[in-house]
């Protein structure tokens, strides 16, 4: 009998969803909000109606209710841009030529498939360090993806090229103006003047040495897989889904012809626009884009938003149908299908994006920063620079965003770093490396929620391959940091 119970198979574990892992986060911050009411802080006036506030707010049932709501209020336009982009994509594909495409590069890189993910993470990661690339990677897992198994990799080391490679180069962010740009500025408004070769000096020992180790163990991973696929970490389930989402068999037989090819520029030149669109000109003082570029959406390259993001792939959809030979109804049916395969990504990032809806409600993140101020209090740099980088790691699990979190962070930290002789630039690159360590992560980021259920691979797995690599980052930051510092405090 006992023989019998061994010989059953076990049932399989199964892994939280995106979507439950987040509200149950949703619901620990209610409940720690609930029981910290009334605890006070420094007070701290609010920007955006002068209030003046220093107690945390016992939230109501109606916070916990209604935080993702507003989180879609206040995350519209992004989502937009996504629902947009799952048409724009499905479109492309439905042409083959994608396909094809990605069939002719395999082809042509037999043997030294190897190559891609080297160039594919630099390129990223100069998105990260010039604009803060993140949510616009979005735009590129599906594709990516299906390249990297088309090579003979798996979807794992999709992720990690894209994640790693745009993270690497937020994690070191140069002349960023979602990070650096806005931390500069909050920095200035309580009357200390930024130095930018300081931070762009250290950011790019951060970018580059970062960058440099992700490359090497992506790739180390990379050559595992492509000698035995049996000790790729994904599950049995996730191989499942990479072979009959990535995995598509018999592409050899697929046209390559001009139709396809001029397709393939339509598809690439619209990312290019993206691109370029989004890079902040005017921080370079480059005016080469004034003017003659606002004629489609009324902003200028450098200028633009998802909203104008959105409407250019709406746009562009409509042209790769018509090149394509679709007919309006197969346009607009694919465009709608798209649309709908990527609806799961906007809710993942509206209510990632709703944690901090209601810790804003309920002050809770200002008495947590009133904490922080108060441990960092007296260190020398040594200490001081090691558990600043520890608390942005804390402070950048409830709030993801870079901009919100230098906007309410900096003017307090900032000040509190020179009143203690050292130097507040390199307070604004702990918030950059700490914040850029944790958004590659952590849970409450929809944009590395929303990568890997794209990807289709589960949150779990994705820790399991980042456990080492998030060790070796931060010990690396934190010697950066500290040496910097003491260097400019000495």
């Amino acid at each position: 009998m006992q023989s019998e119970k061994n010989t059953q198979p076990k049932e399989k574990k199964k892994s939280l969803s995106a979507f439950s892992i987040l509200f149950i986060i949703l619901a620990l911050l209610w409940i720690i909000s609930k029981l910290l009411s009334g605890h006070s802080f420094t007070p701290v006036t609010l920007p955006e109606n002068s209030e003046v506030v220093s107690t945390v707010i016992s939230p109501s049932l109606s916070n916990l209710v209604m935080a993702p709501f507003k989180s879609f209020q206040n995350s519209i336009n992004i989502a937009v841009f996504i629902l947009v982009l799952g048409g724009f994509i499905n479109v492309a594909m439905k042409t083959n030529s994608l396909e094809a495409g990605i069939s002719a590069l395999v082809q042509k890189l037999k043997g030294k498939e190897l190559v891609l993910i080297p160039l594919l993470m630099f390129l990223f990661s100069i998105g990260g360090t010039v604009y803060g690339m993140a949510e616009e990677t979005i735009a590129f897992y599906v594709l990516i993806t299906a390249t990297l198994v088309a090579a003979g990799f798996d979807t794992l080391i999709a992720v990690g090229v894209i994640l790693l490679g745009a993270g690497a180069g937020v994690l070191g962010s140069t002349v960023n103006p979602f990070a650096t740009g806005v931390a500069g500025d909050a920095l200035k408004g309580v009357g200390y003047n930024p130095n930018q070769g300081t931070i762009i000096t250290v950011g790019t020992v951060l970018w580059l040495s970062t960058l440099a180790f992700c490359i090497w163990y992506v790739m180390r991973y990379a050559k595992k897989i492509r000698k035995d696929k049996t000790l790729t970490l994904l599950s049995q389930q996730e191989q499942t889904e990479m072979n009959l989402y990535f995995n598509k068999e018999n592409t050899e037989h697929l046209s390559f012809g001009r139709r396809e090819k001029n397709i393939l520029i339509l598809f690439a030149f619209t990312f290019i626009v993206m691109i370029i669109s989004l890079i902040p000109w005017g921080e370079f003082n480059i005016t080469v884009f004034n003017g003659w570029t606002s004629f489609l959406t009324g902003s200028n390259f450098g200028d633009w938003t998802f909203g104008d993001l959105a409407m250019w792939f709406l746009l562009m959809s409509v042209v790769i149908g018509v090149v394509a030979r679709m007919s309006e109804k197969d346009i607009i049916d694919n465009f709608i299908a798209g649309a709908c395969d990527i609806l799961s990504v906007v809710l993942i990032i509206v209510v990632a994006r709703s944690i901090s809806v209601l810790m804003g409600e309920t002050h809770l993140d200002l008495f947590i920063l009133d904490k922080a101020q108060s441990l960092l209090t007296g260190l020398s740099p040594v200490i001081f620079v090691p558990v600043a980088y520890l608390i942005y790691l804390g402070l950048s699990f409830l709030i993801p965003s870079t901009s919100a979190l230098a906007f309410v962070s900096i003017p307090i930290l900032g000040p509190l770093t020179a009143k203690l002789g050292m130097d507040p630039n390199i307070m604004i690159m702990i918030f950059v490396a700490g914040s850029g360590l944790v958004n590659l992560i952590t849970p409450t980021s929809g944009v590395v929620m929303g990568g890997l259920q794209l990807s289709k691979v589960n949150y779990s797995t994705w820790l399991k391959f980042m456990g080492r690599p998030i060790a070796v980052i931060l010990i690396m930051n934190i010697v950066i940091l500290t040496v910097s510092m003491m260097v400019l405090t000495s």
